[in-house]
């Protein structure tokens, strides 16, 4: 079969091989600068090809000058992440019959990693997340001698199972939407990984990973977009453990922070009115007597009341309120 791939294309230098096409117009961000273009190829392939058959036959066949990262080409290594029609995946898994699109498929480098050169993205942001939560056991006193192990419950290591899956291939990162906008965020696969820690109970540093975890740039920073769920090629699925790590780190005390006081404001409100009280909830969550936070949101505040998006200033509670009421006290927990 043929099939029409379209790659971005960056040199730093801004040189491309002698098959780029002059004065070409491409769409953005790689227009940006004479170092980013886009560059569209014809291979043929079997029908049961994938995205990195493709790249790879560009690269032996037709310009030598393409740079692609890959290794095991089986879903091992996840070396080969890229943006494929605009989503993070693994080349070597994507097959090109499903990825082709009017005709065509796209591939390039995430635009929230820097780029090194064509698909080949800079690693050192995801791997310095990686290490900011230490990703190693501290081990519990005492001990064991040297020719014993530290014995667990089976089913205490099977609940890190999902975790131990990832093979660090970034494709959570690539897509995260609060690491797009918030370079600080430590991003999906930090912080699965950090529930792998914080969930074996080999470790003895449980409460200060929570305390670290729960401070500007972790775990509230999420913004639950789902794109790490549905991009992860493992099945890590790291949304859901950074929500097991919000509820262990309210559970050890750790609730002064905008996340947790965003957490309560939104199910006291639900929870008395049966509906959001918008008025309140940025006070809340920003700290009723944090002067400085609630300056901050003054910008947008304005731009609410310009756009007619204000909430009304009397909040009514929905008819059958204490229906809601019920399940709130039947669920329990911290909202009961």
């Amino acid at each position: 079969m043929q099939f029409t791939i379209e790659v971005g294309r960056y040199n730093p230098e801004g040189r491309y091989a002698e098959t780029a096409v002059p004065g070409e117009a491409f769409p953005a961000p790689w227009n940006a600068s004479p170092a980013r273009r886009y560059q569209t190829y014809t291979v043929e392939l079997p029908q049961h090809a994938v995205v990195l058959d493709a790249l790879i036959a560009i690269r032996e066949y037709q310009d030598p000058s393409l740079a692609v990262r890959c290794a095991c080409r089986s879903a091992i290594c996840g070396s080969c992440a890229m943006w494929i029609n605009g989503h993070a995946n693994l080349a070597c898994k994507s097959k090109l019959e499903s990825f082709t699109k009017d005709g065509k498929t796209r591939v390039e480098s995430p635009p929230s990693m820097p780029i090194i050169r064509d698909l080949v993205c800079d690693m050192k942001p995801f791997w310095d997340k990686h290490l900011a939560v230490k990703p190693w056991l501290e081990n519990k006193e005492p001990v064991p001698p040297p020719d014993e192990e530290y014995r667990v419950p089976n089913a205490a290591m099977e609940e890190l199972i999902q975790e131990v899956s990832c093979i660090s291939c970034s494709a959570c990162l690539m897509d995260c939407e609060s690491f797009a906008v918030n370079p600080d965020f430590l991003g999906p696969q930090a912080l699965a990984q950090a529930y792998r820690y914080v969930g074996d109970p080999r470790d003895d540093k449980t409460k200060e990973r929570l305390g670290e975890l729960s401070k500007a740039g972790g775990i509230w920073d999420c913004t639950h977009c789902f794109e790490c769920v549905q991009q992860c090629p493992k099945g890590v699925a790291p949304l859901e453990q950074i929500l097991k790590l919000r509820k262990l780190a309210v559970d050890a005390g750790f609730t002064n922070n905008p996340g947790t006081r965003h957490a309560d404001a939104f199910a006291d409100s639900v929870k008395h009115s049966g509906r959001l009280n918008e008025l309140t909830l940025m006070p809340k969550s920003t700290g009723l007597f944090n002067i400085v936070g609630q300056l901050k949101t003054l910008p947008s505040a304005i731009n609410m009341a310009r756009a007619g998006k204000l909430p009304p200033l009397i909040h009514k509670s929905i008819p059958g309120v204490e229906r809601i009421k019920k399940i709130f006290q039947r669920v329990g927990g911290r909202f009961k």
